[in-house]
């Protein structure tokens, strides 16, 4: 498996590649895409992208941790934690990409 990370550059790219826009207009372009989707989590509003997924803030209380190495009650404060659950098209195309891979 490969493993590398998709960078912005490499989604404006994409963008410049497929649709056509200047590579300054895609840059533009994707960050105004991912701008709003941080605009709306900051709000605690799920964003749902069709066939791909929902990204959704989730609140977490404050609870009594331990420390692994010395086994000391530790407290965690109350915090906020995004949450990504994938559609069933993403969850279908991963399995079927793994699969076809484990054939070849």
């Amino acid at each position: 498996m490969v493993e590398s990370t998709i960078t912005r550059a490499d989604l404006t790219e994409a963008v410049y590649q497929e649709v056509g826009l200047s590579r300054n207009e895609s840059s533009q372009l994707v960050e105004s895409v991912l701008l709003e989707i941080s605009k709306s989590l900051s709000r605690g509003e799920p964003v749902k992208v069709s066939s791909f997924g929902t990204f959704s803030v989730r609140d977490k209380g404050k609870r009594i941790g331990r420390n692994p190495k010395t086994g000391e009650e530790v407290p965690i404060m109350p915090r906020r934690v995004l949450v990504f659950r994938a559609s069933h098209v993403l969850k279908d195309r991963i399995n079927r990409t793994m699969r076809e891979s484990r054939e070849n």
